[in-house]
């Protein structure tokens, strides 16, 4: 199990080393934009010769009934369902100090504005199935689009072969108060979000994670203008900070629980570390993953791809960080907070020894639907106001427009749009 270690790097070869695995995505687009057609033409039959033919299954109804929730309520022991109550509970905390009311600012006399929130109307979520089924990622949406005061959520997710969409899915969804389901998933339940079907009623933005299958599609649809969708989203990604006072064994770990997500996970270790130290680590790295039994493919696969950068100072390695931007950052060094302060470009930062992208994948509070790519130079994680916009409004006064005048006609004349002036000048004839 060998992962690449570059020692002290010219500044030059940062960028090749620390590049991601950028996918072609041509042969993608090439397949799904036939489903989106094909679904935007024939609604709910495209959808169930889709599932048939993705999903192996006939689905007699697409949606999700009251007899499904009650069988997934059964399913799920008692502990998952304390653990589930747990993380609501503190992601709905931290989400919820989010909501500001903005007052109206007297701008100068007589010229009042300010802004108001309003809830999207109506937002779908994608939560993928299979061997990884996301329900984690149903409180990560439902509860900022619940608090946000959303009123028409809808969610899509694969049946399995039995025509039956996960029960902590299931659970999870009715737990944060969301109960209109379809068993849909794949470019296909994209389309349907979009374009609405006589089952599935479309949508004006849609999130959620997927496979590139279905972000590739989330981006067609956005760029028809159809719907607005959340974050860009790749695979997942860490960067690791360590410097002596870092726990190889933690750090091991961290690399490990970032790399069973996916064969394409990006990972990263930047450090000014001794050689002495690194062994350590790969020593520990080795002997975590003789402990696997599940993913290990996907991990050996992974870690193939992963790095261990070597630089000579903790400052260089924070100017690689925000060169890469990447989805989770651990800072695990001594003084985390300094070196925060420092962090410009990063999805979710998490600081020192104790502190594992685990816990803010589940159960700490913030959101784990985070910008990977490199997005995070210009994106922010999904938040409260990821479920708003915000409307300006203005109420002038006849002397606030009068103290105003001067300004607007000398402005609208420089840019020769002289009827803005003369809106101005007939209120003020008089």
């Amino acid at each position: 199990m060998m992962i690449q270690v570059y020692i002290h790097p010219p500044y030059e070869r940062w960028n090749s080393i620390s590049n991601r695995n950028l996918q072609n995505i041509s042969h993608i687009k090439n397949l799904v934009t036939p489903i989106i057609n094909d679904v935007k033409k024939y609604g709910d039959v495209a959808l169930k010769n889709y599932t048939k033919k993705y999903d192996h299954v006939d689905i007699k109804h697409i949606q999700v009934t009251e007899e499904d929730f009650n069988k997934a309520d059964m399913k799920i022991s008692d502990h998952l369902k304390k653990s589930i109550e747990t993380a609501y509970q503190n992601i709905k905390c931290f989400h919820q100090k989010q909501m500001h009311k903005e007052n109206p600012i007297e701008v100068s006399k007589g010229v009042f504005c300010w802004r108001k929130i309003i809830p999207i109307e109506k937002i779908g979520f994608y939560i993928p199935g299979g061997s990884a089924p996301l329900f984690s990622t149903v409180l990560m949406l439902g509860i900022p689009g619940k608090l946000s005061g959303c009123k028409n959520i809808i969610l899509c997710s694969p049946p399995n072969k039995n025509g039956e969409i996960h029960p902590a899915i299931l659970y999870t969804a009715k737990y944060v108060g969301i109960t209109q389901i379809y068993k849909v998933g794949g470019a296909q339940a994209i389309a349907a979000m979009a374009y609405g079907t006589k089952s599935i009623p479309s949508v004006y933005k849609i999130f959620g994670p997927g496979n590139s299958y279905v972000t590739i599609s989330k981006q067609i649809v956005s760029q028809k203008g159809i719907v607005s969708i959340d974050i860009p989203a790749g695979p997942s990604e860490v960067v690791i900070m360590a410097d002596d006072s870092a726990n190889p064994e933690f750090v091991a770990s961290d690399l490990l629980s970032q790399s069973e997500h996916d064969p394409e996970s990006y990972i990263l270790l930047v450090t000014p570390n001794n050689q002495f130290w690194i062994k350590k680590l790969k020593k520990e790295l080795r002997k975590q993953f003789l402990n696997f039994d599940k993913k290990k493919d996907i991990i050996e696969e992974s870690l193939k791809k992963s790095k261990i950068i070597v630089l000579s100072s903790l400052d260089e390695c924070l100017n690689l960080v925000n060169q890469v931007a990447p989805e989770h950052l651990i800072i695990n060094c001594k003084n985390s907070f300094y070196w925060s302060e420092k962090v410009i470009n990063a999805g979710s930062v998490f600081l020192g020894n104790y502190s594992p992208v685990s816990a803010g994948d589940y159960a700490s509070g913030t959101n784990h639907v985070l910008p990977t790519y490199g997005y995070a130079k210009s994106y922010s994680g999904l938040s409260m106001d990821s479920f708003v916009k915000k409307i300006t409004f203005q109420k002038i006064s006849k002397k606030g427009l009068k103290h105003l005048s001067k300004c607007i006609n000398i402005l609208s004349s420089e840019e020769g749009l002289f009827a803005h002036k003369k809106s101005i000048n007939i209120r003020l004839k008089n």
